[in-house]
């Protein structure tokens, strides 16, 4: 690398952000000649991260914590400074609402996997029938599939319907927000695959890879996720205060990339031109479609859909609640008469997020089949959330105040070969788009430690691409 090169992160969100800030740090402690520019469409940083703070409540917008076993978010955190601020999450019982009724979710279970006999034989969730047929995963031979399949399918050749749609499925769904007969196994949660092939059981695997100790009575779980005191903005604005000066913009759009003999050119939405060296499009795949029109190979992208989604924080007095639960939160069985996908009971999940004598509930709406709701008034989002919340509860008076989100497109649906197509994506953009890499929610993973991961991974693809310039 003879002489300075220029580097474009598109997109601000918590991908983006992490491409740059790695970028940097790697050009500062190796001395090298490279000038980094984040370009965000938005007024400000962090996509669907969203912390608002209001009357002493800390609300999450977009996600509110992280895995703790995925590494990577906690390690960024701690780099840039916020080691002290990383707290667990409170435990307590989960549950799942199946026609009308709260039940637990069986100790020992592993994403709704069954992996201890005695709290599944006791749950409510399933008939004699179906724990029986979910038993004959210890029996049923492995199918060894050349190709993608369903996740959905694949649960339910081993399972069985009911511990899909009564368990696996509205644990799961939460997460993608989309028809798990439709979404990608191998994209989603390969492991299970793995295990099936060398196990010959999903149970059998479990209980040998990922054995779970059920905690003894008045013994806590252990905490499985992370957030920061904070809030997760916290976590945004320390990446961009670590940022060099004057290398974001903001509320600025890039139209369209085009490739030049000496690079590439970014034509922006204000009428001028950036030039690149390398580029990281850390947007949502619609987006990288729209500025790659040109490139036959974006296509797919074009046609791959994003469920909407959306969510009311309420916040109350404790004395409103007249039926406390004993939890964490549930979530919602599809087969139930509900509008609602789940509740976060905020201030047991999170206590630092409320103050003395309050209560934080926070619902979400949004299913695939159910994608009107979320354009409906705010309104009319907390009182179809009230409604369905005293089905089950007894809520006595109206939220001091509530805040609705709502995030258009914004759950990305990994459906049935992505990975090969996504494959295809890479391979022709090494070969007629050299030194542009694709990273974010749309591809690998939508967790915040996975793309914090892809971020991370991206940068090391430009520094190994302009060393060989």
């Amino acid at each position: 690398m003879s002489e300075n090169k220029k580097v474009v992160v598109i997109g601000g969100g918590i991908t983006g952000l992490t491409a740059a800030y790695y970028l940097q740090k790697e050009c500062r402690s190796q001395s090298l000649p490279v000038d980094v520019q984040l370009i965000e469409a938005g007024p400000s940083l962090g996509g669907k991260i969203k912390t608002e703070k209001r009357e002493g409540f800390t609300i999450e917008r977009g996600p509110d914590s992280f895995l703790e076993r995925k590494k990577s978010a906690t390690r960024l955190a701690e780099e840039v400074g916020l080691k002290d601020s990383l707290v667990p999450n409170g435990t307590g019982q989960s549950y799942i609402l199946v026609k009308g009724r709260l039940h637990k979710i069986p100790q020992g279970s592993f994403m709704g996997i069954p992996t201890k006999i005695r709290p599944f034989l006791f749950s409510g969730l399933f008939t004699p029938a179906g724990k029986i047929r979910a038993a004959m995963d210890l029996f049923i031979p492995k199918k060894t599939v050349e190709e993608d399949q369903a996740l959905g399918l694949f649960f339910k050749r081993r399972l069985g319907n009911q511990v899909v749609e009564n368990l696996i499925e509205p644990l799961l769904s939460g997460i993608y927000a989309g028809d798990m007969d439709e979404l990608s196994l191998q994209a989603t949660f390969p492991m299970f695959y793995d295990l099936e092939q060398r196990y010959g059981s999903l149970i059998k695997g479990l209980r040998k890879e990922y054995p779970r100790r059920i905690p003894k009575k008045g013994e806590k779980k252990p905490s499985m996720f992370r957030t920061l005191e904070g809030g997760l903005g916290s976590l945004v604005d320390s990446i961009e205060n670590q940022l060099e000066s004057g290398s974001v913009l903001k509320n600025t759009k890039v139209d369209h990339i085009e490739k030049k003999e000496s690079g590439y050119h970014l034509l922006l939405d204000d009428g001028s031109v950036r030039e690149a060296d390398s580029i990281v499009i850390a947007a949502p795949h619609f987006s990288a479609q729209r500025m790659l029109s040109q490139y036959d190979f974006m296509a797919p992208f074009k046609e791959t859909n994003a469920t909407s989604v959306a969510n009311v924080a309420m916040a109350f007095d404790e004395s409103a609640i007249k039926k406390d639960i004993d939890g964490t939160g549930f979530v919602v069985s599809r087969n139930s008469e509900y509008r609602i996908t789940a509740c976060t009971w905020t201030h047991k999940k999170w206590p630092h997020s409320t103050p003395d004598g309050k209560v934080l509930l926070r619902c979400y709406v949004g299913k695939p089949n159910d994608q009107e709701v979320v354009d409906l008034s705010d309104e009319e989002i907390v009182e179809l959330a009230l409604k369905d919340l005293n089905k089950i509860m007894n809520i006595s008076d109206r939220p001091d105040f509530s805040v609705v989100t709502r995030w258009y497109d914004a759950m990305p649906q990994y459906k049935v070969g992505h990975k090969d197509r996504l494959k295809k994506v890479y391979d022709q953009m090494a070969s007629e788009l050299p030194g542009v890499y694709l990273a974010g929610g749309s591809y690998e993973g939508i967790g915040l430690p996975d793309c914090i991961d892809q971020g991370e991974a991206a940068a090391k693809q430009v520094l190994s691409y302009l060393k060989d310039l």
